[in-house]
């Protein structure tokens, strides 16, 4: 098959590289430059340094000619940037079916991805695919199972199957709003993870608060349209306890650094890549509140990311709520 990335971030590149040396791959990127420079070094310098890149991998510096050979597209873009490559490809007669791979809410909007293909594409056949998946990890060829959900099964099966491979293992769905609810608030519960490991609360608080958050990702879900059991699956559970847990995820470290007493402009610009559990935050925090669906701490994080109040005092806002069911 014939695939085109859109997007050489460390997800993209993470992706592409993995597919490469099973189908013909193509990745393109807005930074001619970069491009270039990955096309004769053999590595992403900037996101995947130490990962070298198949000999087999195309790049592709036009987005016509990316977009025009390909039996499948796969946006690795942010979710800022879903809107314009949308855009980008509405202006084209015919489109190959596509796949997204972001995790958020488009800001100011508080669209989810799919609702953009539906509002922009509607007539592509689509899919999200998501789970528990460092790129450095997919890159260097580690074991990874992730979830393809589309409206569309009989599809979301094919290509489950097509893009599956001796160390990537995909599983088909059909609950497209409840894979992007898990892949998205996983990345806020992340943040709060970070904030609760860099202020020493202990394994029994993560715990809890890796717990909890499940339930307010399942609630919200359930909510948009979602089937409280995806939450249980990889794009839910499995996302969670991998960003909640692992040094890898860009996403707890912003809450490690708050913590510590870091400003949020401080942090994001060291980090040096994108975040999206921060504009997820507050997304989701403004539909919660249009929904009136219990978040506590998606609110509590939302507070401490606009500086409205302090960590440790979030902390013991959210242990003193009045005591209810858990269920």
């Amino acid at each position: 098959m014939k695939l085109t990335v859109l997007g050489a971030g460390a997800w993209g590149t993470a992706l592409a590289a993995n597919w490469a040396p099973t189908h013909t791959v193509t990745l393109w990127g807005r930074n001619g430059a970069e491009l270039d420079a990955m096309r004769r070094s053999g590595v992403n310098a900037r996101y995947l340094p130490d990962c070298p890149l198949p000999a087999a991998l195309v790049f592709e510096t036009d987005f016509d000619t990316a977009v025009g050979q390909a039996d499948l597209l796969v946006i690795s873009v942010p979710s800022h940037g879903m809107r314009a490559t949308l855009d980008a490809l509405s202006k084209r007669s015919t489109l190959p079916p596509l796949v997204w791979v972001c995790k958020g809410f488009e800001q100011g909007t508080g669209r989810l991805p799919h609702q953009l293909i539906e509002d922009i594409v509607p007539q592509v056949a689509s899919g999200v695919l998501s789970g528990p998946s460092f790129a450095l990890e997919v890159a260097r060829g580690c074991p990874t199972a992730l979830t393809l959900a589309s409206r569309n099964a009989s599809w979301a099966q094919r290509q489950a199957e097509a893009l599956s491979g001796p160390r990537l293992r995909i599983y088909a769905h059909d609950d497209v709003i409840g894979v992007e609810i898990g892949g998205a608030l996983k990345n806020v519960m992340a943040i709060a993870a970070g904030i609760c490991d860099g202020l020493a609360l202990g394994h029994n608080a993560r715990a809890a608060l890796v717990t909890r958050g499940l339930a307010e990702m399942t609630r919200l879900g359930v909510r948009l349209g979602g089937h409280a059991e995806t939450f249980m699956g990889l794009s839910g559970l499995g996302d969670l306890i991998l960003t909640t847990t692992g040094d890898l995820s860009r996403n707890r470290r912003v809450g490690l650094a708050l913590a510590r007493g870091r400003s949020l402009d401080a942090t994001l610009a060291e980090l040096g890549h994108v975040a999206e559990g921060v504009t997820t935050t507050r997304e989701v925090d403004a539909l919660a509140e249009r929904l009136g669906v219990d978040m506590p701490i998606t609110r509590a994080v939302r507070r401490i990311l606009d500086g409205e109040l302090p960590a440790p005092q979030a902390v013991d806002a959210l242990l003193n709520r009045d005591i209810r069911s858990e269920f």
